[in-house]
């Protein structure tokens, strides 16, 4: 990793400000940011029955302890990877890839393609809509050509599978007033989103979230502490575990990794991952959500339910990949209120 210049601390949300605001990309998370405590990123599963169930919690220090690695809009750079200079995909062999459990197959030009959304398990969900499976052009690209027919999307976008209806239509309208935006603008799947969102017909957008909120979550993701964690490049807007096998300190970084890199180039909804956090980070974030620190944060259930899996209009946030929630929770700070 490398540093940047130092940049001006963002302008922190007022300490009183509501957790569970119905626009809010993350409900019941800008307080544990502007608190200057803990970041809650994940908690999948009932808050009464976590370590029989490895639920995923993830708690970091607060945003002033994060690394000194940046890009140059001051973020950090572990949550916001960022294609080097010299990247180039791989050019096309003519052999056709295939995933998993899965008899379908598809070439490499057609997996690159983003006006069509690989279909890699077409038996397991309903058909999709056509702005769906082949987005609009030129500015609307599939929707599930990043978010993957299942939803489940990954460590470059969000698992929007099971968000409810009326939630993904709030945001597809902030992303197109501007009212929710990105850290760092520089970032093609976030600007794809947000060219998209703007471009989209409302027909199209209420039927894509339709479908989507339709779809069931996937448990895709398996958390370690560990004070140590695999040495990564970027690919693609990820990061992948380097060749050479060898580890470094994790710090007070979260490092998401897919466990198989074909599987995930290939958008295979099917691939799963490993979340890399450090040590009592389970512990430190199992105390904030369950409300055991009412003077650092109120209890996420407040606004999200006991199990966390979301009441009404407000989103589960249980079993969501890290990295998006570290990203939306930054956004947060930086967009515009909505009206």
């Amino acid at each position: 990793m490398t540093s940047c210049h130092a940049q001006p601390k963002p302008k922190s949300l007022p300490q009183d400000a509501l957790p569970c605001s119905p626009s809010a990309d993350v409900q019941g998370s800008w307080v544990l940011l502007t608190a200057g405590g803990v970041v809650i990123v994940v908690l999948p599963g009932s808050i009464m029955s976590k370590a029989l169930q490895g639920l995923l919690i993830l708690a970091l220090a607060g945003l002033n302890y994060l690394p000194q690695a940046c890009v140059a809009e001051g973020s950090p750079e572990w949550a916001y990877p960022v294609n080097p200079p010299e990247f180039k995909l791989a050019p096309d062999d003519g052999v056709m890839r295939h995933v998993p459990g899965s008899t379908v197959e598809y070439l490499l030009p057609q997996l690159r393609d983003r006006f069509l959304a690989p279909d890699w398990h077409p038996a397991e969900h309903q058909p999709m809509p056509s702005v769906v499976a082949k987005g609009r052009k030129p500015d609307v690209s599939a929707c599930a050509f990043c978010h993957r027919a299942e939803g489940t999307g990954g460590p470059e976008n969000a698992s929007i599978a099971g968000l409810p209806f009326a939630y993904i239509m709030q945001q597809m309208a902030d992303f197109k007033s501007g009212a929710r935006s990105t850290a760092v603008s520089k970032r093609v799947p976030q600007t794809l989103m947000i060219a998209g969102a703007k471009a989209i017909s409302d027909e199209d957008a209420r039927e894509a979230a339709s479908y989507f909120s339709s779809l069931k979550p996937r448990a895709n993701i398996t958390v370690v502490e560990s004070e140590t964690v695999p040495k990564t490049y970027v690919t693609a807007w990820i990061l992948a575990k380097s060749r050479s096998n060898e580890l470094e300190p994790i710090g007070q970084r979260i490092i998401e990794l897919p466990d198989n890199l074909e599987d995930f180039e290939h958008r295979d909804g099917y691939a799963t991952f490993t979340a890399y956090v450090p040590p009592s980070s389970l512990k430190r974030g199992e105390i904030l959500v369950s409300g055991q620190n009412a003077a650092k944060a109120p209890a996420c259930a407040q606004c999200h339910g006991q199990d966390l899996r979301g009441i009404g209009e407000i989103p589960s946030i249980a079993g969501r990949s890290p990295m998006p929630l570290i990203t939306m929770l930054r956004s947060t700070r930086l967009s515009k209120p909505s009206k």
